[in-house]
């Protein structure tokens, strides 16, 4: 009986010394596996696209090799592949919507066997419109808005808009941009941008054209200003430069002064702000590439390239003169054009109206044009685009004056109206009656039939520039030619105008006299 005890107790020092011994040899191995595998890359409840779960690895735990975790998405296993020391979804093509992404040892028995992340995929951008509403006053403080529904972020140009909780954005501007690249941004990463074009709205006008010298003269310049008082016009057209290449006023642009283009006609900023005290707007009429004193000047200097040329090379005179137009390829050329532009809108002009702002009429096969990349008409659009946004900068609109023939023939002296269309606020078709031949839009006497010829040219213009966001804003005839033009003639083309959709205008005659009768006093 003694020895059974003793037999007994020996056992169990036995297997107490045999499960002590497993124990110390076990203890360490535990604690090497303790920890379990790590989830890496989006944090749990994150919001991601499918390309950012790209980004979601799975590490193992410390000591660890990656072949003993298993991975599974929404429960079912997935398949994987290694990137140095994670695993990563070999497919991130999930649908959209919650998904859990779990990490699990292979030996499930141990101690933190596994770890499970919810994501949410969302792989759809969000919604972006832009307000539409066409501006009218370049020079009035500009908010852009627009709604980006479930956007958690909106930039304007980089600049990070006012987000609501609806998706209603807001953004102000220190001016009034040609256009803006607006980015909604979403909580998962997606974005929507749209380069967005700020449409800008002429306001009207009843206007009337003045040379700079014009305006010297107290004779031609008080019966304007009594036709503005009378509300029978609303704004003077206003030369800046002329066919001469002269500028009525002394520019401060650098070019200007070095070839002696400057006059001492008016004081630019002192009438602006006398017809702006008055209520009335300012266009400046600036004409472009007919500039005989750059051309001269620059033939001259040797900077030949600056001058539109024969096929021989030599300066082109057409029916315009010696050293009549300048290289509207060449940058020195639209960059005095456009510096001019840029000092008369901050000088306060409320609009910048180009003249003759084309090639020369005559076959291009004749002309050599240095530097000309592409077509005249693109070259010219590319141009009045610069222009625009120069102008722009300093608040004022953009329009092109273009031949009355253009609507048809685009290739006749570089006016491709479409094109210019996009690139500037309004077209101003020179449609004078007596500048039509017989038959032209089936009237068989245009200039003795104002109101047929006005109508069916005006109508064609609008039907050019739809869709391009320009207006149409036409030169009438105040003068005689061939026929005597007054109050009826000139008052016949106004009707036709609005009878074709366009109730503005203006009107030229070149010796600056107007007929107050042919128009009605609204005061």
């Amino acid at each position: 009986m003694v020895d059974q005890r003793k037999r007994g107790r020996t056992i169990a020092l036995m297997c107490a010394g045999v499960l002590a011994a497993l124990t110390v040899l076990a203890v360490p191995a535990i604690r090497h596996l303790s920890g379990g595998p790590v989830i890496t890359g989006v944090p749990e409840g994150a919001v991601v696209t499918p390309q950012g779960l790209g980004e979601l690895g799975v590490m193992a735990p410390s000591g660890e090799d990656l072949s003993g975790v298993d991975v599974l998405v929404d429960g079912q296993p997935a398949a994987v592949r290694r990137t140095g020391d994670r695993l990563v979804l070999a497919d991130t093509d999930l649908a959209d919507g919650v998904h859990t992404v779990t990490a699990r040892r292979a030996d499930w028995l141990l101690p933190d066997n596994e770890v499970t992340h919810t994501v949410t995929v969302d792989s759809k951008p969000p919604r972006l419109t832009v307000d539409e509403t066409p501006v009218t006053d370049l020079r009035a403080p500009f908010t852009l808005r627009g709604r980006a529904p479930g956007a958690t972020a909106v930039t304007v140009d980089h600049r990070p808009a006012r987000l609501d909780d609806g998706g209603a954005f807001a953004v102000s501007l220190p001016e009034v941009p040609t256009s803006v690249h607006v980015v909604a941004r979403d909580a998962a990463g997606n974005n929507t941008a749209q380069r967005h074009t700020v449409a800008a709205r002429h306001p009207g006008m009843r206007a009337v054209h003045m040379s700079a010298l014009g305006w010297t003269s107290a004779t031609l310049r008080d019966p304007v200003l009594a036709m503005a008082a009378e509300g029978r016009i609303d704004t003077v057209q206003l030369d800046i430069k002329d066919e001469n290449g002269e500028i009525g006023y002394q520019s401060q642009v650098p070019l200007a002064r070095q070839i002696g283009a400057t006059r001492d006609h008016y004081d630019a900023k002192a009438a602006v702000a006398e017809l702006h005290e008055a209520g009335i707007r300012v266009v400046g009429r600036l004409v472009a590439f007919r500039d005989p004193i750059l051309a001269q000047a620059s033939w001259r200097a040797g900077h030949t390239d600056r001058v539109l040329q024969t096929s021989g090379g030599q300066p082109w005179s057409g029916t315009y003169g010696e050293y009549a137009f300048t290289n509207f390829a060449n940058p020195d050329v639209t960059g005095y054009n456009i510096a001019l532009a840029e000092e008369a809108a901050a000088l306060g002009f409320d609009d910048i109206l180009y003249d003759y702002v084309r090639r020369p009429e005559g076959a291009l096969s004749d002309m050599r044009i240095p530097g000309l990349r592409g077509t005249p008409e693109q070259a010219i659009a590319d141009f009045l685009a610069d222009s625009r946004t120069a102008a722009r900068a300093h608040g004022a609109l953009l329009g092109a004056s273009v031949f009355g023939i253009a609507a048809h023939h685009p290739t006749a002296v570089a006016q491709d109206i479409p094109a210019i269309a996009k690139n500037v606020d309004y077209v101003a078709p020179m449609v004078y009656p007596s500048h039509w031949g017989p038959g032209e839009y089936g009237v068989a006497h245009p200039e003795a039939q104002p109101y047929d010829i006005t109508a069916r040219s005006v109508a064609a213009f609008v039907e050019q520039v739809r869709g391009t966001g320009a207006q149409v804003i036409p030169w009438l005839q105040a003068f005689s030619l061939a026929r005597g033009y007054g109050p009826a003639e000139v008052q016949a083309q106004v009707t036709a105008a609005a009878d074709a959709g366009v109730r503005s205008f203006l009107l030229w005659d070149p010796a600056c006299r107007y007929d107050p009768a042919a128009l009605p006093a609204s005061r």
